[in-house]
């Protein structure tokens, strides 16, 4: 078995990363990846599940993605950075599991249902790579039998499927995959500029390499209290979809006098929005600082996912031998 400190996760490679990629995930590996073994995945071949249509634009964000982590903190000395399609061994443990998993635990998948409804007017999602993602997902996982696997308290349904694939695959061929931990992460509730969850598909995304000028262009317009129709009318900011932004970007301090005006009615939304301008601006200006710093080598990128798919394929090339043989499929 492995070290108890392993931990595993993934990004698909589908456009720019956003705030809540760095809320809701970046941050949280930022600090994990300090104390424990990390393996850190690009997963462009679950980007595949989405932008199956158009896979050539895939290549072109995987070095982006890279950038991003290494801006955001992350040290490729001190954690695994590596590509999903080039660690074959992810795609052999997916077809072995894929044989062993039911039909009904994969369409009974709360993610495969929400997202089917949210895009199914765009793509067309009836796709067996679509349904059958999580056993993907859980090959990525169990490929490196890590102790914990971060994710936010939405996520938990996809860990336990990975959980029970790996309860029925002990079942079936005797104990191998320890049952993976969640390592719950705090994911800030970070909206949308339209209220609505922060997706790149929905198009309500602030970008971490935004250029800051559009980054203050998309804030004018976004949705605020809706009690405040006119200036005079008191807003309520635990109901404002900007008030967030401030608990994120804003001193407490200032959050705090924030509230009482807004509740007061004696500052307006546009105020407001410039407040939370000006410091979110003052966020992204060192992370776009760092990652400038690609501008001068860009091959680096490639080079840490060259290095970092050396280790992880070292390592998952060990944990299929071993499961070959425990087949006795090890011809």
């Amino acid at each position: 078995m492995t070290a108890n400190n392993r931990i595993v996760s993934g990004m698909r490679p589908t456009g720019p990363l956003h705030l809540g990629h760095y809320f809701g995930v970046l941050d949280n590996w930022v600090e994990l990846h300090k104390d424990h073994q990390c393996f850190f995945f690009v997963a462009d071949w679950h980007a595949l599940t989405t932008e199956y249509a158009d896979p050539t634009r895939i290549k072109g964000f995987v070095p982006g993605l890279v950038q991003d982590w290494v801006a955001a903190g992350l040290d490729p000395a001190r954690c695994v950075m590596f590509q999903q399609s080039e660690v074959k061994e992810h795609a052999e443990l997916s077809l072995l599991l894929s044989m062993i998993t039911p039909v009904s635990w994969l369409e009974r998948n709360p993610t495969y249902k929400d997202v089917r409804d949210q895009l199914d007017e765009a793509k067309d999602l009836s796709t067996f790579g679509f349904l059958g993602y999580p056993v993907l997902m859980a090959s990525d996982i169990l490929i490196y039998r890590p102790k914990w696997v971060p994710v936010g308290q939405d996520q938990l349904p996809h860990l336990e499927l990975t959980r029970e694939i790996a309860r029925r695959a002990n079942h079936l061929w005797g104990d191998f995959f320890p049952e993976p931990e969640a390592k719950l992460t705090r994911a800030p509730k970070l909206p949308g500029l339209d209220g609505r969850k922060m997706s790149k598909s929905y198009g309500n995304a602030i970008s971490l390499g935004e250029d800051l000028d559009g980054v203050r262009a998309k804030i004018k317009p976004m949705l605020t209290c809706t009690k405040r129709v006119r200036l005079k009318d008191p807003g309520e900011p635990d109901e404002c979809n900007l008030y967030p932004y401030h608990l994120l970007f804003t001193p407490q301090e200032k959050c705090l006098e924030i509230a009482k005006a807004c509740r007061e009615a004696s500052i307006g939304c546009g105020e407001c929005k410039k407040i939370m301008g000006d410091n979110l601006t003052a966020f992204l200006e060192p992370f776009q600082e760092r990652r400038k710093a690609f501008d001068a080598n860009p091959d680096l990128a490639w080079d840490i996912l060259r290095d970092g798919n050396d280790r992880a394929r070292a390592a998952a090339r060990q944990v299929i031998g071993e499961l070959r043989e425990k087949l006795n499929f090890n011809f």
